[in-house]
């Protein structure tokens, strides 16, 4: 009987995000792991997400892409776990989920990239600059034990997993605020579970 939530990755992705997110849950999910080369880059799955990009879920028929949308989506379709506030008190909740999924992706993808904004385009940058965002974002984590307050939400998920890889490949600083803070978080047991599983679809290393 085919499972009725879905999960398209490749454990070298941003699909690491959503693993975990699905181990929060604790809701049961089929992975399909697709090919950087080839099958994530042909039907069917350019039917589900015609960027050709992972990760995605099909859950009930209803197709879910980008990171910080489908962390929403199943902290709202998976309410027993707890990962969303109530309604009135997301506020902090939603500003710092998409505050990574835009100000943060973007400055720190443009860093990579060389490209940094000259005074006049940092108004039409949404992050304005890379030290601006980076400084916003410190302050944001270290307000409260979460991000989102003084409980684990979904926005954690993602957070989480944009300061994680950051500081781990040197697009972020490794301040003692987002090392303290990844402690918290990283050290849950859903996050050790998707990482475990994650970790054994990596492909074998090339022998020496």
């Amino acid at each position: 009987m085919a499972s009725n939530l879905v999960f398209y990755t490749n454990p070298m992705s941003r699909g690491r995000i959503i693993r975990w997110m699905l181990e929060e849950t604790g809701a049961d999910y089929e992975t399909v792991v697709l090919d950087y080369a080839s099958t994530m880059k042909q039907e069917p799955y350019l039917s589900i997400n015609p960027m050709g990009k992972v990760p995605a879920i099909v859950h009930n028929g209803h197709v879910v892409t980008e990171c910080a949308a489908i962390c929403a989506y199943l902290a709202d379709a998976f309410p027993e776990a707890g990962l969303a506030p109530p309604t009135t008190e997301r506020a902090d909740y939603y500003r710092w989920l998409f505050f990574a999924a835009g100000p943060v992706e973007q400055a720190v993808t443009n860093k990579s990239m060389g490209v940094a904004p000259t005074e006049q385009q940092q108004r039409m940058a949404g992050y304005g600059n890379y030290d601006l965002t980076v400084d916003t974002l410190e302050r944001a984590v270290s307000a409260h034990p979460y991000i989102a307050g003084d409980g684990f939400t979904a926005a954690d998920v993602y957070v989480g997993s944009q300061i994680g890889w950051g500081t781990q490949f040197g697009t972020l600083p490794k301040r003692d605020v987002f090392t303290d803070y990844l402690g918290r978080i990283m050290s849950r047991d859903a996050c050790k579970r998707a990482n475990d599983k994650d970790n054994a679809l990596m492909p074998a290393p090339e022998p020496a």
